[in-house]
């Protein structure tokens, strides 16, 4: 009988074990490499022959600049896609990534603001602000020199999610000029969205008439859509009073975005070159305590210790503990 029962139990411990097996193949199968190994279709850029621009119509020069944060499978795709689109279109272009590598919330903005100069010290005259996780589909599309003002290319009628009058995001060309005009976009917004709405009012604010595309007829399938919120959720939470100082900004942009560059390198993915970028962004704890979370924010203030003097560094420990007394996390609007 105490056999039976030993045999019935290895029994079924044989069987869960064959279940946990089959159930861990099934997900090495079905999901990736949460460390894939990249050498095999990206590598740096090493002659000069990597670095060859397509043939231009013009004597203009676009900057994509991709604001970027560990989206590696987007960017495998991202970066041969426009390249080829832009070469079709015969506009003289460089790609640059940049990769925020520091540990504060994702600034989309700031990183925008970098690309911009960054663009402009490689001799670009205009930039597109472009998501690295929307591609353009249709030909007709217009990358030209945006001489007569912005040219907000991912439209609320034609971008597969967005669809409000005042959206300005996703993928907007300026010239060099009128980006400088709005000195660049605010740094004030830590986390997902709505930099771009602060965008429309600075460009509405120095008299910038924004255009968009007419005649497309391929709608929400103009663009494809990478993201992925189930892998990829957006931190679109919004920490003490970030909401209510989170409006429009006369304070900051691009001349006060603070930042160090860590890496550069030219890299090559599938014949296509870009130039990827490390930036450490630098949060101005005082005026923005929400670049972090509350939880992180202590973390923070301790790498800082060493760089700053005894007085302020006393002084931000007591703004931390009232940015933690200020109220519990609520989510940020849907629709920026």
């Amino acid at each position: 009988m105490a056999r039976n029962r030993r045999d019935s139990l290895i029994c079924q411990l044989t069987t869960c074990f064959a279940v946990v097996v089959l159930l861990g193949t099934l997900c090495l199968i079905l999901s990736p490499d949460p460390r894939p190994d990249w050498s095999r279709v990206v590598r740096r850029a090493e002659t000069s022959r990597d670095l060859d621009t397509c043939e231009s119509r013009d004597s203009h020069q676009l900057a994509v600049v991709v604001p970027f944060r560990d989206r590696f499978e987007e960017l495998l795709e991202f970066i041969p896609h426009m390249n080829r689109y832009l070469c079709r279109k015969k506009i003289r272009h460089k790609i640059i990534v940049v990769n925020q590598i520091d540990s504060l919330r994702f600034n989309r903005a700031s990183l925008i603001n970098i690309g911009f100069l960054i663009g402009e010290s490689l001799s670009c005259d205009y930039i597109a602000m472009h998501d690295v996780d929307l591609l353009p589909l249709n030909d007709e599309l217009n990358y030209s020199y945006p001489a007569s003002g912005p040219f907000h290319i991912a439209a609320p009628n034609l971008h597969p999610m967005y669809h409000y009058s005042k959206y300005v995001g996703g993928i907007l060309l300026m010239t060099n000029a009128d980006f400088r005009k709005t000195n660049g976009l605010s740094n004030k917004f830590w986390g997902w969205g709505r930099e771009d709405d602060e965008f429309y009012l600075r460009m509405i604010e120095n008299n910038l008439q924004i255009y968009r595309p007419t005649g497309i007829k391929t709608g929400d399938k103009t663009f494809k859509h990478l993201h992925n919120d189930m892998r990829r959720p957006r931190d679109n939470f919004q920490y003490g009073d970030q909401k209510a100082k989170s409006t429009r900004d006369h304070l900051t942009g691009l001349n006060t975005t603070a930042y160090t560059i860590e890496t550069k390198n030219n890299i090559v993915i599938n014949g296509s070159t870009a130039l990827t970028v490390g930036v450490r962004l630098v949060c101005k704890i005082r005026e923005t305590p929400w670049c972090t979370t509350p939880g992180q924010l202590e973390s923070y203030l301790g790498e800082l210790k060493n760089s700053i003097s005894p007085q302020l560094y006393g002084d931000l420990l007591k703004d931390m503990e009232k940015f933690k007394m200020i109220g519990p996390v609520i989510n940020a609007p849907s629709n920026s």
